[in-house]
């Protein structure tokens, strides 16, 4: 396949990522601040929000399972943002706390593994003699660091001036711009040999690196929910305006979307296992600087532009390495578990956890825990490198 079809295979994928992280990009800062402005408390607003954790505990799996056995990856794709935005339409009605969790839920359940599973049929396209082409990853990805740019920004402002209760109409049309996007894909089924589609993921979750491997990304996206589920509720404590909440995300994204594009250039200067312990590293500074200086704009600034290593770079390393672990036919599972292990798990923990901290403890509390699970990510980071290290002839790249 010449690189001009590659192409123009990879812009609907673009697109994909741009529609679903401008939604992202509004929704899970703002989620909160709207369940606040509606009257939960601390404890329910966790709970609520780890919603969309408890779902990629069980679903990108499902998902992944059945596009793996399928090969159906696009039309899964189709049915589940179609699904997700018919559930959107039902929270202009406000439907109380469990009318209101029973439709996030079965949201969430339909747009969890919506990336897993585009990623998994992206894939093979972003690859060259079987090898994982980061620049050509970077370049698609960085549309959906742009997506989400756009509207934590635009959401920001448009919530100072016109307050959250225009939360719904934000989620319908995000939603709206995820669906026909993925309407828009080429309706392709990867090529794989018979026997490939029988490979099992057990013998792979046996191998003691890749074991390590999810430990790690547990306890790295662990650190991170700090960020995910409390970064806005704690800022607006601090007295931020969302104006200011909205650009302190946006700064984050800024530099993701500096490191996917320049990331080809950076990527092979260590093993990518060498890239998961740097990045478990930036993320124990991070947690520190927004635990005890979040008050200080200029420190939450650097704090934010870590972000660079904490997320980009650590996404771009651990895609890699699953793509090298899990081939073919396991894409799918391999994409899912990593959901599952790094996001679902993570997700219910570090959000119910993190509301039980903050309910007694307060909201700064959560980056002091955070800072714990960013050393064991470290040490279980060093882990893995050091299972790689003796190896360096074969690094992957």
């Amino acid at each position: 396949m010449n690189a001009l079809v590659r192409r123009r295979q990879l812009l609907p994928f673009a697109a994909v990522s741009a529609s679903y992280f401008a939604h992202i990009g509004f929704f899970n800062p703002y989620l909160p601040l709207w369940l606040k402005e509606l009257g939960y408390g601390l404890l329910a607003i966790s709970v609520l929000t780890s919603l969309q954790a408890a779902t990629r505990l069980f679903a990108p799996y499902g998902w992944g399972w059945l596009s793996d056995h399928t090969g159906e990856r696009v039309k899964l794709l189709r049915y589940g943002a179609t699904v997700a935005l018919l559930c959107a339409t039902f929270l202009w009605l406000e439907p109380g706390p469990v009318g209101l969790g029973v439709i996030l839920l079965v949201m969430f359940t339909h747009t969890s593994s919506m990336m897993p599973m585009s990623e998994a049929a992206m894939a093979h396209l972003v690859s060259q003699g079987g090898a994982f082409d980061a620049k050509r990853y970077g370049r698609v990805r960085l549309f959906g660091s742009l997506g989400f740019l756009i509207t934590v920004f635009m959401a920001g402002a448009w919530f100072e001036h016109f307050s959250m209760r225009d939360f719904p109409a934000w989620t319908v049309l995000t939603l709206l711009a995820v669906t026909l996007s993925v309407w828009l894909l080429p309706d392709l089924k990867e090529t794989v040999p018979n026997h490939d589609v029988k490979r099992q993921v057990g013998p792979v979750l046996r191998q003691q690196q890749v074991q390590w491997f999810f430990i790690a990304a547990f306890f790295h996206v662990l650190s991170h929910m700090g960020v995910y589920v409390f970064f806005s509720l704690f800022l607006d404590s601090l007295g931020y305006s969302k104006t200011w909440i909205g650009l302190l995300w946006a700064v984050s994204v800024v530099v993701e979307i500096f490191w996917f594009y320049t990331q080809s250039k950076w990527m092979p200067k260590l093993p990518l296992t060498g890239w998961l312990l740097a990045c478990s590293l930036a993320m124990l500074l991070r947690m520190g600087l927004t635990a005890q200086w979040a008050h200080v704009l200029w420190v939450l600034l650097i704090a934010q532009a870590l972000h660079a290593l904490t997320f980009a770079a650590h996404h771009t390393a651990c895609i890699a390495l699953l793509s090298h672990h899990f081939p073919g036919r396991l894409r799918g599972r391999g994409q899912a578990l990593y959901t599952v292990v790094a996001y679902g798990f993570p997700g219910v923990i570090g959000g119910l956890l993190g509301g039980l901290l903050s309910d007694r403890l307060g909201l700064q509390s959560v980056y002091w825990a955070s800072m714990g699970t960013a050393l064991l990510a470290s040490v279980a980071s060093y882990k893995v490198w050091r299972m790689q290290h003796p190896a360096n002839s074969n690094r992957l790249n």
